[in-house]
Parts: C-alpha cells; structure tokens; sequence
C-alpha cells in the first residue's frame, strides 16, 4: 500500500492590515492541517529578531511586526 498526504492548505490567507508608523501588527493565517511555516518578505525569508515575532499554535500561524516602517509595506 502506497499513498502521499495531502500537502496544507491556506484555509484562511492573510489580510491586509493597516497600522501606523512606529506602531506594531499582527499578521495569522489558518492552515487546512498543521505545518511549518515560513514567513517571507519578497524571496527572504524573515528571521525572529526584535522587529519580527513568529507564533505558531497548530494551524494558526502570527507574524508580528514592531516599530511598523514604510518598508515593512
């Protein structure tokens, strides 16, 4: 017997979020079934440090971002 999982799924994408300069925002998203996630910016990958705080609980995933700048768009 030979079978392959099904790979995650989106089951709630990221939304737009609006917050000001200087401010912090949180960004989840809900997968289809628990995986790794990695968080990027373009093609990098964002790395946990002060700016950027990485949470995950089962299929919930956060990313916030601290001392929001006009880069972090």
């Amino acid at each position: 017997l030979c079978f392959s999982a099904l790979p995650a799924l989106f089951k709630e994408e990221l939304r737009d979020e609006e917050a000001k300069e200087g401010e912090a925002v949180t960004l989840h998203c809900e997968l289809t079934k628990p995986a790794p996630v990695e968080w990027k910016k373009g093609h990098t990958a964002l790395k946990p440090s002060e700016k950027y705080k990485m949470r995950q609980k089962d299929v919930t995933a956060e990313l916030v971002i601290h001392s929001l700048t006009p880069s972090d768009a």
